[in-house]
């Protein structure tokens, strides 16, 4: 009995780890790549996120000069998704964690034209 005492503190110490180890507050930036009417367009993009839990909110802009708050951030495993709302269309993010990048797409319609792209950021250390 207490040797699966013991291990199942073990698994939930690890488990806290692997947790706290996927936090995904801080700055990320990284590519934008967008195609709107057939017209591919390369940018960068800028996040500031902070995650609590399976919440998360923040910024996202082309720079940390221009920055929107995200909206209806969740995050579920490796799966991110949230809102940005731009001064013109409302941008849906859905992207995914791996091997230390939020890759993923973007996706946006705004009167009659959408738009999609191609995000692939990584963490910003200072």
């Amino acid at each position: 009995m207490k040797r699966l005492v013991g291990m199942v503190g073990l698994v939930l110490l690890l488990a806290t780890a692997m947790l706290a180890a996927n936090d995904l507050t801080g700055q990320w930036s990284g590519s934008f790549n967008r195609t709107m009417d057939g017209e591919r367009v390369d940018d960068v993009i800028h996040m500031v996120l902070k995650q609590s839990g399976a919440e998360i909110t923040g910024t996202v802009g082309p720079d940390a000069g221009q920055q929107w708050p995200i909206q209806k951030g969740k995050v579920e495993g490796n799966k991110v998704t949230f809102e940005v709302q731009t001064p013109e269309p409302l941008i849906r993010f859905e992207l995914t964690l791996a091997e230390g990048h939020l890759k993923g797409e973007a996706k946006a319609e705004h009167e009659g034209r959408s738009m999609k792209g191609v995000v692939d950021v990584q963490r910003k250390t200072e």
